[in-house]
């Protein structure tokens, strides 16, 4: 199966940086936001958002690691904050790549039993297949694929990359 480079790393730095300016522009008006990475990739992408963020903007960046079965999302999902941490605050919920939408939905169905400020989502790579009708607010690469195609995100320490395969 061969590997087709869809970003290397400095674009993925580039719409890091993109993203991060996207973010600090919708919650200029607040002191503290909640960046919400999905774990494994997704949480990795959101460290990286975090980062950026405290470095171009004045808000307090928290970051929390939400963990979700990918394969059973139905399944309890878990925050590594306590709730009382988001609670009537502004909240990003990001994973690396939007795929079905399945993992974002309950993310986003998790996040609707909390009283929030402001809630808004956040992928690398977009993904143009859904069955459930969620969007990325804020998204590095929209991309058109056939259901056999599959995204891929690599976080190295180095090198962060993501192909289609």
């Amino acid at each position: 199966m061969s590997k087709n480079i869809i970003l290397n790393n400095q674009e993925i730095e580039h719409k890091t940086r993109r993203i991060a300016y996207q973010i600090y522009e919708t919650f200029v008006e607040e002191e503290e936001v909640v960046i919400a990475g999905i774990s494994k990739s997704g949480y990795v992408f959101a460290e990286k958002i975090a980062t950026m963020l405290s470095a171009i903007s004045e808000l307090k960046v928290s970051l929390c690691e939400v963990h979700i079965d990918k394969n059973n999302p139905s399944k309890e999902i878990t925050t590594s904050l306590d709730k009382s941490q988001y609670e009537n605050k502004g909240l990003v919920l990001v994973d690396d790549v939007l795929n079905s939408g399945t993992v974002l939905a309950y993310g986003i169905r998790f996040f609707l039993d909390v009283p929030l400020k402001k809630f808004k989502t956040a992928v690398l790579v977009d993904r143009n297949h859904k069955k459930y009708p969620v969007k990325a607010d804020f998204k590095g690469i929209s991309l058109s694929t056939s259901l056999q195609e599959h995204v891929q995100v690599v976080f190295e320490k180095d090198d962060n990359y993501a192909y289609l395969s």
